[in-house]
Formats: structure tokens, C-alpha cells, sequence
């Protein structure tokens, strides 16, 4: 976008949920326009992020504790409010963005209403690596169901119900579900490359908190996947030469609709079969992990953070 297309858009409010991402905050400075704003929003004035070297247009956020949400929900309510612009983006600290990213989320606003890109896990460990396929299948079904997606959102004050949106997303775990239920959107094809896991506890507490999600905000959407994921699992076992010729043929068609290209299309038919078990623990836990804090999730409005634990 030109500097004259972004002088007719309206200024944005740019809303970063970090604790210690520094860097982050630089890169997405960098692409502002003059009358934009950056909100960065931590939880608590100890956060490394507060007392670092920001970009002049990076205003601090303190969200706060999250009680009875996640800390991440908590910073999205605490940076909607405190956002002075009515067109808002949301976005993450965890991927690269190219130059034109905001400016590209600017003209999709102004030409489809709310707009979100989607988000390609890329593994770290044995495990989230092991899941990639499985990832890999859950983005192309964000981009079907044109479900936002909070690492790249933009939309309007008049797109929501903004004080109903805040006080829900400070009951639930879920932004991103939260926000399905309040705001359609059009999913435009960009990929983002996002790099999840690191460890074995990690990933696992990870794949806890995705079931977990789906569980509460998808239950219809979980069952069915799970359905086609044990009928490919049996012909895996069953059959073994025709079942990874066939899972690894459908998981090469999903990355090839999403315009990607991975090599975990190599081991797709060892991820299906492994979904099954992992599944049965994610139900089976009654607490997960995240960023720091352990949540008892009893239902969609019903979280308990019952305090920090070691990263």
C-alpha cells in the first residue's frame, strides 16, 4: 500500500500479547504508519518487556493476573480497551512478518470487512514435529470454516460486541474460539510460518490446551476429525502399504491446497496413528500448562488458574 492508500485507511491499534518479546515489538513497530499506535500487553509490571527499550510508538499494557482466564485471553480483553483506534489488529509474538503485512491486512479490511491470515506449525522437538501432518489438517480447517485465527486478525469496534467480547474472553481459555462465536471473518491464503514445541513437556501440554479448546468451543468439529482419524488408523493397521499410501496422498493434497511444503508429508501416516492415544490423554487430564500457569478448564466459562509453575 502506498503512503497515500494508508493515509485514506483508518489508524490501527495494534495489540501484542508479550511478556519478554522485545524483538517482536521492533518488527511490528517498524511497519506502522504514522498516526498507528502498538499496544504491547504483559500481565504483570515485573515482565521483562516493561522496563526494555521500546519503539517510541509501543505503549505498555499491564493486563494484570488473569483470574478465571488465560493469561492470553486476559491481555486481548486488557489491550481491546485500552486500544484508542477503533480498527484493531490482534497478532503474536512468535512469527515473522514481511513488510507488506500490515498494509496487506489494511486493504483486505477495506475490501472484505474482518480478515485473518493462517498459521502453519512448524515442529521443534520429536513430537510437535511428529504432529505436523495433524497441524497441517487443522489450518486447512481454519481456512474452510473461516475461523479467526488471533496471531493475524483485523477488524472494527463495529464488528463486535466489544464490552460483551471483553468480559467473556476474561472467563474462557480461548481467544481465538472466543472470538469465532462474535466475529465473522474471510480467511485470506497467507501462511505464517509459526515454530511450536521446543520439548517433549512442552508439546504435550500444548496438545492438552488444543484438545481442551475444541472440546469446549468445537465439540461437533473434535468428534467428527476423530471419527476420520480412527477409520484412517485402522486401515493403517489393517492394511499397512494401502493405508500410508493413502493418508500420506491425502496430507500431500492438504499442504498443496495450502500452497506449503513440508517434508512431515514423509511420516503423516505415523502422526495419524499416534493422534488416537494422545487424544485419549488430552481428555484424560483435568489440568494443562501454559505459559507459566497451570489452568483447571471446567468449562467454557468455568477456568481455574491455580497459579505459576516452572517453565
Amino acid at each position: 500500500m502506498t503512503a497515500a492508500g494508508r493515509s485514506r485507511s483508518p489508524p490501527v491499534s495494534v495489540v501484542l500479547p508479550t511478556t519478554d518479546g522485545v524483538d517482536a515489538c521492533s518488527r511490528v513497530a517498524a511497519l506502522l504508519a504514522p498516526d498507528d499506535e502498538l499496544l504491547v500487553v504483559c500481565d504483570t509490571g515485573a515482565d521483562p518487556v516493561v522496563d526494555a527499550e521500546l519503539p517510541a510508538a509501543a505503549r505498555v499494557v499491564v493486563a494484570g493476573e488473569p483470574e478465571g482466564c488465560s493469561g492470553k485471553a486476559n491481555a486481548v480483553a486488557a489491550g481491546l480497551e485500552a486500544a484508542a483506534h477503533d480498527r484493531l489488529v490482534l497478532t503474536d509474538d512468535d512469527f515473522a512478518r514481511p513488510p507488506s503485512w500490515l498494509d496487506r491486512l489494511r486493504a483486505d479490511y477495506e475490501r472484505l470487512g474482518p480478515v485473518s491470515e493462517l498459521p502453519l506449525f512448524v515442529g521443534r522437538d520429536p513430537l510437535s514435529r511428529l504432529l505436523e501432518p495433524l497441524y497441517a489438517w487443522g489450518t486447512l480447517g481454519l481456512s474452510r470454516s473461516d475461523t479467526p485465527w488471533g496471531g493475524a486478525l483485523v477488524f472494527d469496534r463495529a464488528d463486535v460486541d466489544g464490552p460483551v467480547v471483553r468480559r467473556r474472553l476474561r472467563r474462557t481459555v480461548s481467544d481465538d474460539g472466543l472470538l469465532s462465536e462474535h466475529l465473522e471473518v474471510t480467511q485470506r491464503p497467507r501462511l505464517r510460518r509459526v515454530p511450536v514445541g521446543g520439548s517433549l513437556r512442552t508439546s504435550l501440554e500444548r496438545h492438552v490446551r488444543f484438545v481442551q479448546i475444541f472440546r469446549r468451543f468445537a465439540p461437533w468439529g473434535l468428534a467428527k476429525a476423530t471419527a476420520v482419524l480412527a477409520l484412517l488408523t485402522a486401515i493403517c493397521l489393517a492394511a499397512p502399504v494401502v493405508g500410508v499410501a493413502l493418508v500420506t496422498a491425502l496430507t500431500a493434497a492438504a499442504y498443496a491446497t495450502l500452497g506449503a511444503g513440508r517434508p512431515a508429508v514423509l511420516w503423516s501416516a505415523a502422526s495419524v496413528v499416534a493422534f488416537l492415544p494422545l487424544l485419549c490423554y488430552a481428555l484424560a487430564r483435568r489440568t494443562f500448562v501454559w505459559g507459566g500457569r497451570r489452568y483447571r478448564w471446567r468449562g467454557r466459562f468455568d477456568v481455574e488458574v491455580e497459579g505459576r509453575v516452572d517453565r
